[in-house]
């Protein structure tokens, strides 16, 4: 039986990311919407707007025997320049990482951010639990394959190098 994990994962706009990480060996399910904010079940409007204090995050869940969450947090730490202050800790385009719960994934996310910064990253990337997910509209759900869109993969092998894990992904 698959160990299942469910994390939240904030890093810009949530299409391209949901694109790649989607693709990742051991993930089972991607969906966007929002976390990290004040609003309840806000719309996708509303944290246009910038008010609501929620981030747009990719909710990812995935099969722990076959990605670990180090692995897929490389990747993740690959994928956007978390070394951007975009409203820490308010804006909607923030690099975060959220669970539903204070748990070993923040725990990782946390000591990872802590190997980045001794590299003199000065990581800005949020890292907490939150209340609750609210998915986005139908329309922003599988956005990129849905309209034949395959968005450039940002690559980062420093960071790689840095928080590369035992078992190796894709």
């Amino acid at each position: 039986m698959p160990t299942t994990n469910v994390i939240l994962l904030g890093a810009g706009c949530f299409w391209s990311k949901e694109y790649h990480l989607g693709r990742l060996p051991g993930v089972t399910r991607t969906r966007v919407g929002f976390a990290g904010g004040t609003a309840v079940d806000p719309s996708y409007v509303q944290v246009c707007h910038k008010d609501t204090g929620h981030a747009e995050v990719v909710e990812v869940t995935y099969d722990a025997e076959v990605l670990s969450t180090e692995a897929l947090l490389t990747e993740f730490f690959t994928l956007h320049n978390f070394k951007i202050n975009r409203g820490r800790g308010v804006g909607q385009y923030r690099s975060a990482v959220f669970s539903l719960e204070e748990d070993d994934q923040l725990a990782t996310a946390r000591r990872m951010l802590e190997v980045l910064a001794a590299a003199r990253f000065q990581p800005e990337t949020d890292v907490e639990a939150v209340a609750a997910f609210y998915p986005a509209e139908a329309r922003h759900q599988g956005y990129c394959d849905a309209h034949g869109m395959a968005p450039d993969r940002k690559q980062n092998d420093r960071v790689r190098e840095l928080l590369q894990p035992a078992t190796k992904v894709g």
